[in-house]
């Protein structure tokens, strides 16, 4: 089993959108759609066989930070992800609703 946390500064192309995204070493979803990919068990391993995709289904909130929360479509996990500065504000608000 890999450590809890890895940090992995990885460029890619969102596959749900297209839009090329700047990883940072944290980046774990595309800021524009907001979409993400079931690579990982643990953060940054990329230890996970699922690969699905990930769909941001709502946002909430853990202690006063604001989170994503996305499906896999593949397999039905749920994981919470932190959002980003640059995140797409609009789709936040649209998620918020829920």
């Amino acid at each position: 089993m890999s450590k809890r946390f890895q940090r992995k500064q990885e460029n890619f192309q969102c596959e749900n959108c297209g839009h090329l995204v700047q990883g940072n070493g944290y980046t774990n979803h595309c800021p524009q759609c907001l979409w993400s990919k079931h690579v990982d068990l643990n953060p940054g391993d990329r230890e996970s066989t699922c690969h699905g995709m990930m769909e941001p289904i709502k946002v909430d909130q853990k202690k006063g930070t604001y989170m994503i929360v996305h499906k896999c479509l593949a397999c039905g996990l749920e994981k919470r992800n932190k959002t980003a500065k640059d995140d797409n504000f609009e789709v936040l608000l649209f998620l918020s609703a829920y």
